[in-house]
């Protein structure tokens, strides 16, 4: 391994980001005008450092004071490399069921940890994960805003403008205006584009079977996040009740959340955030969970910054299951300048993105530009 004397951990900075987006995003969930996630820096006594970063959509400081006052006073002297054992160490920092910030939390430091193991053992995290490391991780627009008719049409053109032949459009409430918001997207983008639908739980089941039928008509390529993700019952009913696909995932946080809607094969598609699923060791195991019951893999990336990106391709990379990923087109200061490598929707190729090839995550941060966004 490289580095000189062994790698236990000798201290962890946090770095709480917030932006204020140059356009507000809407969802069903309603208008985001501002996004804030959390970085990590992890330093070992060998001198080697990792970056991580957790979700924390609002409230970072919180999760920076989780991290200072729960979860470093378990983790300095201690090895980096034996990754396992340290996220067993952060779970028990909290008692009850796992979930919320504590997970989020534990994601930053989790994929700063493979970054460090990647660049101990001078490889690329996809090497590390064995799989079946694709050079390049096919990917999908997202998203066609929920909004007016003007801005969506102008959100189909962009991504048609930037060759994307795959895209995912949100919708919301009322019903009506969903389905009239589907089959006008297909109409725009033409039958040849592979077209995804997000309602980010907008809908009761019976609400849901509507949108379903609307997406079938017009083949719509699968239905996410249709109803809440505590609803399991409701996601059952709904698969039996429609034929269009069901994708969901992003809520998720460990793996026994993830468990039951894969074991039933109520779901097509996992999508779990790896800066919310316990970063990349549990988002590992999900997706592995996944394969054996032949469900596909598309990791989540939404308004999340770069290393939530760079840590997705090479998940994506290494897990036989992978069928694309997410990735935004819109502005984002997390992911633009922030660090050596472009964001993924600068870097499309044929539909796909080149997966990083340096050791560990294969990417520098530019600490100037975090300390310009920190909160």
């Amino acid at each position: 391994m490289t580095g000189e004397g062994d790698h236990k951990i000798s201290e962890i900075k946090v770095f709480p980001l917030v932006q204020r987006l140059p356009q507000p995003t809407r969802t069903s969930w309603g208008t985001y005008d501002s996004v804030s996630i959390l970085l990590v820096e992890v330093r070992t006594a060998s001198g080697l450092s990792g970056v991580g970063e957790a979700l924390a959509r609002f409230a970072p400081q919180g999760y920076a004071e989780l991290i200072e006052s729960a979860l470093t006073p378990r983790l300095i002297g201690q090895d980096a490399t034996a990754i396992s054992a340290r996220w067993a160490d952060m779970r028990r920092a909290l008692s009850g069921r796992a979930g919320g910030m504590l997970i989020e939390a534990i994601s930053a430091v989790d994929i700063a940890l493979w970054d460090i193991l990647g660049k101990a053992a001078n490889m690329p995290v996809w090497q590390l994960l064995g799989g079946v490391g694709r050079s390049h991780v096919p990917v999908y627009g997202a998203s066609v805003r929920w909004g007016d008719d003007a801005q969506a049409d102008a959100d189909v053109d962009a991504m048609l403008a930037r060759g994307l032949t795959d895209m995912k459009v949100k919708i919301g409430g009322p019903v009506e205006k969903a389905c009239a918001r589907i089959a006008r997207v297909r109409a725009r983008a033409g039958d040849a584009i592979t077209l995804t639908a997000d309602s980010n739980w907008a809908y009761t089941l019976d609400e849901a079977e509507v949108v379903a039928r609307a997406l079938e008509a017009h083949n719509y390529a699968w239905f996410e996040e249709p109803l809440r993700p505590e609803d399991e019952a409701g996601y059952r009913s709904l698969h039996r009740r429609s034929r269009v696909p069901l994708a969901a995932g992003e809520s998720n946080f460990t793996l026994d959340q993830a468990m039951p809607l894969i074991r039933d094969r109520v779901l097509s598609v996992l999508q779990p955030n790896v800066t919310r699923s316990g970063g990349i060791t549990e988002s590992r195991r999900m997706a592995e969970l996944a394969a054996m019951h032949d469900i596909a893999y598309a990791p989540h990336v939404g308004m999340s910054g770069i290393i939530c990106e760079v840590a997705s391709l090479h998940l994506g990379a290494a897990m036989p299951n992978t069928r694309t990923m997410e990735c935004a087109a819109n502005p984002n200061l997390f992911r633009d300048g922030l660090a050596d490598i472009a964001p993924a929707h600068a870097r499309i190729e044929n539909g796909s993105v080149a997966v990083p090839t340096g050791p560990g995550l294969g990417l520098t941060l530019d600490w100037d530009a975090v300390k310009e966004l920190a909160a």
